[in-house]
């Protein structure tokens, strides 16, 4: 569903900026930064992203449990590691 909002532009110093309402701030999980993405015709901000977030943790829990094994050989059989010096 798309909603269409007009917000007014204000002062902020010597810049100008957005205010959005605590209920847009909670909805979209917006705390201290955004996205601002900047298209042709458009402006789209949407809250932060953090794809790498709690991979500390979860790669400290499989070391915990074992399961941070190699798949394959670092070096293969036919492999001269000499031919990279």
């Amino acid at each position: 569903m798309i909603v269409l909002m007009e917000v007014s532009i204000v002062q902020i110093g010597n810049s100008k900026g957005l205010r959005l309402s605590k209920t847009v701030l909670d909805k979209y999980k917006i705390r201290d930064t955004v996205e601002m993405i900047l298209e042709e015709e458009q402006i789209v901000i949407r809250a932060s992203t953090k794809p790498r977030q709690g991979w500390d943790k979860a790669f400290k829990a499989m070391n915990d449990n074992g399961d941070d094994k190699l798949l394959m050989n670092d070096v293969f059989n036919d492999e001269n590691p000499e031919e990279w010096k």
